[in-house]
């Protein structure tokens, strides 16, 4: 097998994506028609395949900016073909996210591909490596929050509405959780290439335990209300009114009943 045939084999897009991806469109187009005999169950269909579509996305920036960065092992690993049973740890990457979504109603940060350091060089490089993935979590969010900060929403039916807040809220929330300095999230990350060895040396041994950290701390009432607070801040500052997001975070849990001042 050639290197070019090897290349594009690695690159070439999974077929495990575009089923997703697939069903992330025809749900999304029977939200949008009201075809579907329980619209609850369109718009929890469409927005958790649409909500692995941003995760795999997430993980694919994180693969492809390694790639130019000089970690060229990425694409035998499978991480360029956006299959998200390629990574490095599945479950935390897609099942938990997803899980925690149907519980809760939060977009949780995923799991992560393994890039292999030592053949990065520059400080500027890891730091976007780590970067890459929340980054495509903000851009999520903008696309899908457009036609409210476009105020382009005459002829959107409530429920396609409801269920576009409801998804930019779950980026909202995973940029903001991904992007703090923690150790385990992609926030620490990108400041960790700029700090002093020692430094970095006495933070190694917490590392692991940084996420469950962050999860249990979302557990505490004054801390959680600040977090949601700067979430509800963002989102205003997007355009989404409140109603809007709380409307899709209902329909999204369709066995709970809707209610009906949200008109589906």
């Amino acid at each position: 097998m050639t290197t070019a045939t090897a290349r594009s084999r690695e690159r070439r897009i999974s077929p495990v994506f575009l089923a997703i991806l697939a069903v992330m469109a025809v749900t999304g187009w029977a939200v949008w028609t009201d075809f579907a005999a329980l619209p609850g169950l369109a718009v929890f269909l469409f927005v958790t395949s649409a909500w692995v579509v941003s995760l795999c996305l997430h993980e694919y920036a994180h693969a492809r900016t390694a790639l130019h960065g000089g970690d060229v092992t990425v694409g035998a690993k499978g991480y360029l073909t956006l299959n998200p049973l390629k990574y490095t740890h599945a479950a935390l990457s897609i099942v938990l996210p997803v899980l925690f979504v149907i519980m809760g109603g939060i977009g949780l940060p995923g799991g992560a591909v393994f890039i292999e350091r030592g053949r990065i060089e520059g400080r500027w490089k890891h730091s976007l490596v780590s970067a890459a993935g929340p980054l495509t979590n903000v851009l999520f969010a903008l696309v899908c929050t457009a036609p409210f900060w476009l105020d382009a929403l005459d002829g959107v039916p409530p429920a396609f509405r409801y269920a576009l807040a409801f998804l930019a809220f779950l980026q909202v929330t995973a940029a903001l959780l991904n992007m703090l300095p923690v150790p385990g999230l992609d926030g620490y990350g990108v400041v960790e290439p700029w700090l002093s060895y020692g430094v970095k040396r006495r933070i190694e041994p917490y590392a692991p335990y940084g996420f469950f950290v962050v999860i249990a701390l979302l557990f505490v009432p004054a801390v959680n209300g600040a977090f949601f607070d700067a979430i509800d801040a963002l989102m205003r500052a997007l355009g989404v009114p409140e109603q809007s997001r709380y409307c899709g975070s209902e329909l999204f849990r369709f066995w709970e009943g809707t209610p009906e001042f949200c008109g589906v």
